[in-house]
């Protein structure tokens, strides 16, 4: 009789506190709220659009939306995201099919994680 395991990887969600409480502290409340918000935003369309474009085999479109992410990922603290979305470049630019659709899921686990820990901490500032 045969053992089926089932892998359910988690990521760890970590947004830097800091760099979020300088945002507010530069920009004030309302403004840091806006910048945040699009931003978050951004991500979730960016993070998606990064998915279509595997399914669909652009891998150059996939390189250039993943580069896009670190930024935005960066300018709110999401410095893991950031990490894994340049993960993903190399893993295109290696044009290893396997490390991309591992890293690229990685990249949707740790996106969305960040995407949750950072609507949650919004209620800390406003």
């Amino acid at each position: 009789m045969k053992q089926i395991s089932q892998i359910k990887p988690r990521e760890s969600v970590r947004v830097d506190q800091e760099r979020l409480s300088a945002l507010y502290a530069q920009l004030g409340e309302s403004s840091a709220e806006d910048v945040v918000c699009r931003a978050m935003e951004e991500l979730a369309l960016r993070l998606s659009h990064c998915d279509r474009l595997f399914r669909t085999g652009d891998m150059q479109e996939l390189r250039k939306s993943a580069r896009s992410l670190i930024a935005i990922a960066e300018q709110i603290g999401m410095d893991d995201v950031s990490r894994v979305a340049n993960d993903v470049t190399v893993c295109v630019d290696a044009q290893d099919d396997v490390a991309i659709a591992a890293t690229l899921q990685r990249l949707m686990r740790s996106g969305e994680g960040s995407l949750t820990a950072v609507w949650d901490m919004q209620d800390i500032y406003i």
